[in-house]
């Protein structure tokens, strides 16, 4: 039982890079296609988008206060969830497989990003104990994930930006597929967890379905090699994507997202990150969680190193203003970052 629970937590991380990749992926991508501006398809990308937009109930203690993500330093939690039929007949709210925290700060044009193990051993607002901060979806939906996220870090989330994994499918589907080299034949497990792909060696054009699953097999390799196959087809993706002949595409991706996403961000605030990339990419930076294994009471969980955790904490809250900048000992007394005042606090 250790050993199988410990392989779900290798494939859930998997699943969590995988995600990351497929996230900043569908959002450069809506960047791209209202950078262009084409008036036609403007209006589709803001019709799209006002219809993913779907706004949390808030708290009566809670102040509204909204920052703009073109402007001012930025919290988002981005989650995506398993939203399988099967998954959807166990939980009413599905659990999150992935929990990826991004703060955005346009003065010094930079992103940090920080994945969040699903196993992850954290205290769950919702419930009042500790648990899998994956069980935080299945206990109160996106507000429960929010909760439990300000609650780890000590920030204020601002934006959520949810998606399941469909987006990825469909998303290749709307560019008509994508052209990779597939190393070797296998009988792979499609979205749902069925063995129903059958994918076949050699460089070849593949549909949504066929690159989820030549994106998450490893059985044969290794985690790295799963890696670099990511990569690859990113990069067809990306090549995809701006190539001329798939301008007329744009739509249909603009579509494939708009179905499987949900963001309490309004179309304003969703393109206003085209002032945000307009003079070159942010500079990126991914922090990740150390901890451990933890078998202690019979169940797996991931015990994360708290000296880490204050660390990445520190970060986040240097990033986003709410602390003074600490990066550099020299610079502490003289250099100060804008005042908290600056993020809103929900």
């Amino acid at each position: 039982m250790k050993r199988k629970d410990y392989k779900k937590r290798k494939k859930a991380s998997s699943k969590t890079r995988l995600f990351l990749k497929i996230f900043l992926f569908t959002f450069l991508a809506v960047v791209a296609v209202g950078a262009a501006y084409l008036a036609k398809l403007h209006n589709q990308t803001v019709d799209v988008l006002d219809r993913s937009y779907e706004p949390l109930a808030k708290k009566d203690s809670q102040q509204e206060l909204r920052v703009e993500p073109a402007k001012d330093k930025v919290s988002i939690l981005l989650v995506g969830v398993d939203e399988s039929e099967t998954r959807q007949k166990e939980e009413s709210h599905g659990r999150s497989d992935a929990l990826i925290l991004a703060t955005l700060n346009p003065k010094q044009k930079s992103v940090k990003l920080v994945s969040i193990p699903r196993d992850s051993y954290v205290y769950i607002p919702e419930v009042k104990y500790k648990d899998k901060i994956t069980h935080a979806h299945a206990y109160g939906g996106t507000a429960a994930s929010i909760d439990t996220v300000e609650e780890l870090f000590d920030i204020p989330i601002n934006y959520y930006v949810k998606m399941n994994f469909n987006a990825f499918i469909d998303v290749v589907d709307a560019l008509g597929g994508v052209e990779v080299e597939v190393p070797y034949e296998r009988i792979e497990k499609d979205e749902n967890d069925k063995n129903a792909i059958h994918l076949m060696p050699g460089l070849q054009r593949l549909d949504g379905r066929h690159t989820l699953a030549l994106a998450r097999t490893r059985k044969l390799d290794s985690d790295l090699e799963r890696g670099k196959r990511q990569q690859m087809i990113l990069q067809a993706m990306i090549k995809e994507a701006t190539s001329i002949k798939s301008i007329t595409k744009y739509g249909d991706v603009i579509n494939a997202l708009g179905e499987n996403m949900k963001t309490d961000m309004t179309s304003k605030q969703m393109l206003s990150f085209i002032e945000y990339v307009k003079s070159g990419m942010p500079e990126v930076d991914t922090l990740s969680l150390s901890g451990y294994d933890d078998w202690s009471t019979g169940v797996y969980y991931y015990k994360l190193d708290e000296r880490d955790l204050e660390e990445t904490k520190q970060i986040l809250k240097s990033h986003l203003g709410l602390i003074p900048d600490s990066s550099s000992l020299t610079e502490l007394d003289t250099n100060q970052t804008s005042p908290p005042s600056e993020v809103a606090h929900q």
